[in-house]
């Protein structure tokens, strides 16, 4: 259990770096209206992420 929540952090922490190195770099449109929406963007990427890599590790 321990392991699956690290896991799912982890996730929210590269999409959240992932978000942020895009605002910074201007790679996006409107990327200086992310603001709040960077956090939900990365928990909902971040789930994604865990889902399709994450979860097969044993």
């Amino acid at each position: 259990m321990k392991k699956k929540i690290w896991l799912l952090l982890s996730s929210f922490g590269i999409m959240f770096a992932v978000f942020s190195w895009l605002q910074e770099s201007s790679l996006i449109a409107g990327a200086d209206t992310l603001k709040w929406h960077k956090g939900l963007y990365s928990l909902l990427t971040g789930i994604i992420l865990y889902y399709f890599i994450a979860s097969r590790i044993d």
